[in-house]
C-alpha cells in the first residue's frame, strides 16, 4: 500500500489520466443503469402496487392487458380469498380546452372497485365520489403541469372528468394509470367506439382478474376461455419491457468490461516501462508478491477514485434532469456494478502481475 501510494504522487499526470477514463466510462454506466431501471420502473410500477401473485386474462389475449376482455360472470369461477377485477384501456388524454399536439398525454385508465385492493391509496386531494371523478397519478402533475380541479378529455369522448385526487406516481407500459369505476372504464370505452354499436356496461366486461390468495389448484379449475399467469411472467410481456431491459444489460456489461480492459492496458504499459524500476527492487531484495500487491492496491485505488467521481456526477446529472426523463437512481444496483467493476479491474491487473512475476532483475538493470 505505501509502495502503491507514493508511486500515484510521484506520477500524478499520469494516473490522474487514468482516474479520468475509469470516471467517464463509470459516468456512462451508472447513468444506463439509472435510464434503465427508470424505464422499468415506470413500465410496471402500477402492476408492482398491486402486490399480487397472479393475473386472470382472457386466454386469446396473449398476455396483453390491452386487448384482454371477458364477461365478468367468469370472475365468480376463480377460487381466491383476495381477487378483484380490472377493466383497463389506454387512451389519449388532453385538459380540457388544449386539445393541440403538444397537450396530448398517453394515460392508461384502470377501472375497479374503490373498495378493492387495486384502487390506491390518495395522497393529495380526495377519492372520487361520481362517475365524472378520478384520481391520477401525481406524475401527471409532475411531468404534465395538470392540477387538481382540472377537467380533462379523452380522445374520441366529448364528456369530461375532473381530477379530484393523485396518487403516488404509478405507471403502466411507460404511462400514468388514472383511476375509475369499472362502469366508468365501459362508458369511456363506450364512446370512443365511434360508429360502432357497442354497449360494454350492459355486456359486463372486464379485462382481468387480479389474484392475491388463490386457493391450491385453482388455476387448473378455470373456464377454458381464462388463463392464469404469475404476476412477474405478465411483467415481462408487457411489450417494449423485455427488450428494454436486454438491450440496457448488454450495453452495460460491454461498458464494464470495456473499462475493465481500459484498466487492464494502462496498467500493463505501465509495468512495461518501469521494467527496469522492478528488476532493480528484486535485486535489492523487494519480494515479487511486495510488487504485485503494490500493483493490485494501485488499480483498487484508482478504480475507486474513478468510482466515486462517476458516481458523484451521475447524482449531479439525475439532479438536473426533466422529471419527464425516467431515471431513477439505484443503490443497491450501484453498488454491485462498483463490486464488479473493481474485481474486473483487479483480474485485468493480473497480466501486469504476471509479467513482473518474469522480471529477470540481471536482465531488466542490465
Amino acid at each position: 500500500m505505501f509502495l502503491a501510494i507514493n508511486e500515484i504522487r510521484y506520477a500524478k499526470t499520469r494516473y490522474l489520466l487514468i482516474v479520468g477514463v475509469v470516471a467517464l466510462i463509470s459516468y456512462l454506466v451508472y447513468f444506463l443503469t439509472g435510464l434503465a431501471y427508470g424505464l422499468a420502473w415506470s413500465n410496471r410500477t402500477s402492476v408492482d402496487d398491486w402486490k399480487a401473485s397472479g393475473i386472470v386474462l382472457a386466454d386469446s389475449a396473449n398476455k396483453s392487458l390491452a386487448v384482454s376482455a371477458f364477461d365478468e360472470s367468469l370472475s365468480a369461477s376463480i377460487k381466491a380469498s383476495d381477487k378483484a377485477d380490472l377493466y383497463a384501456l389506454q387512451t389519449v388524454v388532453f385538459k380540457s380546452g388544449n386539445d393541440s399536439e403538444s397537450g396530448k398525454i398517453n394515460a392508461a385508465f384502470f377501472g375497479t372497485d374503490k373498495a378493492s385492493f387495486l384502487y390506491p391509496e390518495v395522497v393529495e386531494g380526495r377519492n372520487a365520489s361520481k362517475s365524472s371523478e378520478v384520481i391520477a397519478s401525481i406524475s401527471l402533475k409532475k411531468e404534465n403541469g395538470l392540477r387538481l380541479g382540472d377537467a380533462i378529455q379523452i380522445a374520441g369522448n366529448k364528456e369530461s372528468y375532473e381530477i379530484v385526487g393523485f396518487t403516488k406516481s404509478l405507471k403502466f407500459n411507460t404511462a400514468p394509470v388514472v383511476y375509475v369505476s369499472i362502469d366508468t372504464a365501459r362508458d369511456i370505452r363506450s364512446n370512443m367506439m365511434v360508429g360502432q354499436v357497442v354497449n360494454n356496461r350492459k355486456s359486463n366486461l372486464i379485462s382481468a382478474v387480479i389474484v392475491r390468495n388463490g386457493e391450491a389448484g385453482f388455476e387448473s379449475k378455470l373456464d377454458k376461455s381464462l388463463k392464469y399467469y404469475q404476476i412477474e411472467d405478465f411483467i415481462m410481456s408487457i411489450p417494449g419491457y423485455k427488450p428494454q431491459l436486454l438491450t440496457f444489460g448488454i450495453m452495460i456489461g460491454f461498458l464494464i468490461a470495456i473499462a475493465a480492459l481500459v484498466i487492464g492496458i494502462f496498467m500493463y504499459v505501465l509495468t512495461i516501462e518501469k521494467k527496469s524500476v522492478f528488476g532493480i527492487m528484486k535485486a535489492q531484495g523487494i519480494s515479487t508478491g511486495y510488487i504485485s500487491r503494490s500493483v493490485i492496491f494501485q488499480t483498487i485505488i484508482l478504480t475507486a477514485l474513478g468510482l466515486a467521481i462517476g458516481l458523484a456526477l451521475t447524482l449531479l446529472t439525475s439532479a438536473l434532469i426533466p422529471t419527464a426523463v425516467p431515471f431513477l437512481n439505484n443503490w443497491l444496483f450501484y453498488l454491485v456494478i462498483s463490486m464488479l467493476l473493481v474485481f474486473i479491474s483487479v483480474l485485468g491487473t493480473l497480466f501486469s502481475v504476471l509479467i513482473i512475476s518474469k522480471i529477470d532483475p540481471l536482465k531488466a538493470i542490465g
